[in-house]
């Protein structure tokens, strides 16, 4: 039962420790199998709870975890254990306690400042991506310019067939300085009228729209990945990963 788990490569200030989870480890029977964190897609709820008790054993200094109902939105709120609000992302300035985002394709995406301060956590599916949720994101930031942001498992550009009104979305939402290059984010599939879309890349634009320049991460493709990754394209009955986020505290003895 021991769970495997993905740390971020970036720059991160050392308070601030960031997981995603993989499908390995954890005791959700099939088709969950095996370390699932979400409770609404059919899994039985002690699973559930047990692999939730499991992640926060395992990452040092975490105390509890913001969930939240995600609902493809732009709406981003202060983390709560207490409660799982509808929203699609969150951000926090407590320490141990964890801002996550269930994914299985969708992008997640984690933020946070460069003196430590407060962190973020988004889910970013085609339709939050187009409507904002990053740029939401990034303004409950003091300066928002001033994050590192790092790009989390989610389906690759070989896999994400999308069809023509998703690209057009996307080109209407693009300024004229970035149209070309979000253009270039789509290239024709198998099908007629379809596409392949790179997520990553229709990311990165949106967050250096906004001037965030230090992006990390991406390169990941939970469609193909079936050992280590959830996919909803894949199989529509399966878990979720959670990408999780959060500040450690300064104090030593804490």
């Amino acid at each position: 039962m021991t769970i495997s788990l993905l740390r971020p490569q970036w720059p991160a200030p050392a308070r601030v420790a960031a997981y995603v989870t993989t499908r390995i480890g954890g005791v959700s029977a099939e088709p969950f199998d095996s370390f699932n964190l979400a409770e609404h897609v059919g899994d039985e709820p002690g699973a559930v709870a047990a692999n939730r008790r499991m992640l926060i054993e395992a990452a040092p200094g975490l105390a509890a975890i913001g969930w939240l109902q995600q609902v493809h939105g732009t709406a981003v709120v202060v983390a709560d254990s207490a409660r799982t609000p509808i929203a699609d992302a969150l951000f926090t300035r407590e320490t141990a306690l964890g801002c996550a985002v269930l994914t299985a394709d969708c992008l997640p995406v984690l933020f946070c400042d460069r003196s430590g301060t407060q962190v973020a956590a988004a889910h970013a599916g085609w339709r939050g991506l187009c409507a904002g949720v990053l740029e939401q994101t990034a303004a409950h930031f003091v300066d928002p310019t001033a994050v590192f942001v790092w790009l989390g498992p989610a389906i690759g550009p070989q896999h994400f067939e999308v069809g023509p009104e998703v690209r057009a979305q996307f080109l209407d939402k693009a300024s004229a300085a970035q149209r070309a290059a979000t253009a270039l984010c789509f290239t024709p599939s198998r099908r007629a009228q379809h596409f392949y879309a790179d997520i990553y890349q229709l990311a990165r634009l949106r967050l250096q729209a906004i001037g965030i320049a230090e992006i990390f991460g991406g390169g990941f493709c939970t469609f193909a990945d079936d050992a280590r990754w959830f996919s909803y394209r894949r199989a529509a009955v399966t878990g979720r990963m959670a990408s999780l986020i959060y500040l450690m505290s300064d104090r030593p003895d804490a």
